[in-house]
């Protein structure tokens, strides 16, 4: 007879562990920085926006869906423009 392999991770104890000893964010807040290099992907589908610090580390990015545009408005001027300015706000550039 085999013996049973117990799971690890389960769902059961990663749900008590993380709700009832520990708080956590599910999103991490944006790091202030005063200098900045904003890099804009932009694609006939898409505009994607990464804002970065000067060694290249990702502080920041948004997208033009994730700013509530939809189909092929994504990928207009003016919803790069939003973007950008959504994600400038957010990391504290000027």
């Amino acid at each position: 007879m085999t013996k049973a392999m117990p799971k690890i991770g389960s769902r059961k104890t990663v749900c008590i562990g993380l709700r009832r000893n520990a708080r956590f964010s599910l999103r991490k807040s944006a790091r202030r920085i005063t200098k900045g290099v904003i890099h804009v992907q932009a694609s006939f589908k898409n505009t994607i926006i990464t804002v970065t610090d000067p060694q290249g580390r990702v502080v920041f990015w948004s997208s033009a869906g994730n700013c509530g545009f939809k189909s092929s408005r994504k990928a207009s001027p003016y919803a790069g423009q939003r973007t950008t300015v959504d994600a400038i706000r957010t990391v504290g550039l000027q």
